[in-house]
């Protein structure tokens, strides 16, 4: 009787190996910048005339996000929507014409396992070190470097729920008040899910949540074509027409090789051994890629080692591999290209066309008109206004296309609003309507700035009398 296949397989733990090149330069110096700006933006300071003096915050209780100049309120949602686009759009663009560097290079499960695998490096020691300590049986020092490497990974963990907290208050303020007990019980929660979240993820779950988890590594075939750039093995030059082999004697130069028929790969495993992963590049594309290239940083080490040309494991394109050109100017690069520009102007255009006053008017319906007992019909109206400028505003309002019609706001004489502040104002409006005149008609709200600081906004609305 055959035993039954079980249904999972236990994870197989993997201990990239550290590797020094171009491309693992250029992933540290984006590492850095982006913990940089994760960690440090809270922290900048701002000078406003109104408002937190702090670079970056989500003022959730004043219903402002505040991102250096520029003050964001709840009726600007669909700049969030523009933003979201804009990232879909950029996303299917750049891996159109360089596969998944997106995930290599900036996404967060990237960045912060990085951090996780340099700190366990550190305390356990390099590859060979972290698999004698895994095979070994438990005694004080794998329990102590083990000990250490998951007390580093909470606390980067919990730097990190902390530090997105902190872009909900005030950083100084809000970093004592989160350690002495005095914080929202929200700031708590909030830090506490990020904290073993990231944990999860980048410490213990690590490529699982790139291969199983994110959806991005199935569809990112879609998008591919044959000139997509992605990190390739050079098939043909690594393994000749007698396959890879190691140097040994009669194998030990590139002519040597190439008259035995041998290629240019020795079969070293230094590209596995980097993955972080777990991929045989030499295997062509695979789902788990996650175009990192520190296996091309691999390649060229021993390359240079060998005295070898580069570029055994590279960036190309399936074109490039079969002899010809990668085009990187195509219809498709060429359509999300436009796309994202088309986006992201109208999202500045928006931006920075946004008026000083958002207002509206809602005629109220119940009931619609109001016969006076002096023959003239009333109407109401609520006025919302919200102060976008960032100044102080006196208001002034007004009626235009409606002559004759008297506007009563009724306890309110002044309307002053600070920068963010919002109010609604009940006003009615009361008309002697001419015989004849058609129902409803059309008039203006006019809203002025008693100090001339803004330009007059006019609103729309509707008189009803029958």
């Amino acid at each position: 009787m055959s035993q039954a296949q079980p249904l999972y397989e236990a994870r197989i733990p993997i201990h990239p190996r550290s590797v020094k090149g171009r491309f693992r330069n250029l992933k540290t110096g984006i590492l850095l910048l982006a913990y940089g700006v994760f960690f440090g933006l809270p922290w900048v300071r701002w000078e406003r005339e109104y408002g937190p003096n702090q670079a970056v915050l989500f003022d959730i209780p004043g219903r402002q996000f505040h991102i250096f100049d520029l003050v964001v309120y709840p009726q600007d949602i669909f700049w969030l929507a523009g933003f979201l686009l804009v990232a879909a759009l950029l996303l299917f663009f750049v891996t159109g014409v360089a596969g998944r560097v997106f995930c290599g290079y900036f996404c967060f499960q990237t960045l912060w396992t990085d951090v996780f695998m340099w700190l366990e490096r550190k305390i356990q020691g390099e590859r060979p070190a972290r698999l004698r300590l895994a095979k070994q049986p438990w005694n004080g020092e794998k329990a102590v470097k083990y000990g250490l490497t998951h007390l580093s990974w909470l606390l980067v963990a919990f730097s990190t729920g902390l530090g997105f907290v902190l872009y909900w208050g005030n950083a100084p303020s809000l970093v004592a008040d989160f350690f002495t007990g005095q914080a929202a019980h929200a700031a708590y929660v909030t830090a506490g899910i990020l904290t073993a979240t990231t944990y999860t993820f980048a410490g213990l779950a690590r490529e699982q949540v790139c291969t199983f988890m994110c959806p991005y590594a199935r569809f990112q075939s879609v998008m591919f074509d044959r000139d997509t750039l992605i990190v390739s093995y050079v098939e043909s030059r690594g393994e000749g027409t007698a396959g890879r082999a190691k140097v040994q004697p009669g194998l030990k130069t590139r002519e040597e090789r190439q008259a035995a028929g041998v290629g240019d790969c020795i079969d070293c495993g230094y590209c596995v051994q980097v993955c972080p992963t777990g991929i045989d590049i030499r295997d062509g594309l695979q789902p788990q890629c996650i175009h990192c290239a520190l296996c091309i940083d691999a390649c060229d080490t021993i390359m240079d080692k060998q005295g070898w040309p580069r570029g055994l494991i590279a960036y190309t394109s399936e074109r490039e591999q079969e002899g010809g050109k990668t085009h990187v100017l195509r219809g498709k690069t060429l359509g999300y290209g436009a796309a994202v520009l088309i986006v992201i102007v109208a999202l500045v255009g928006s931006i920075l066309g946004r008026p000083p006053v958002d207002a509206n008017v809602n005629q109220v319906r119940q009931p619609l008109y109001v016969q006076m007992s002096d023959g003239r019909t009333q109407n109401g109206y609520e006025i919302r206004l919200n102060n976008t400028a960032d100044r102080e505003l006196d208001f002034e309002i007004g009626l235009a296309g409606l002559e004759g019609a008297e506007l009563d706001l009724g306890q309110v004489e002044r309307i002053r609003l600070e920068p963010g502040e919002r109010l609604t104002v009940v006003a009615r409006v009361r008309h002697d309507v001419p015989a004849g005149t058609p129902s409803p008609q059309p008039f203006r709200f006019v809203i002025t700035d008693r100090e001339g600081h803004i330009e007059p906004l006019e609103v729309t609305s509707q008189f009803s009398h029958r």
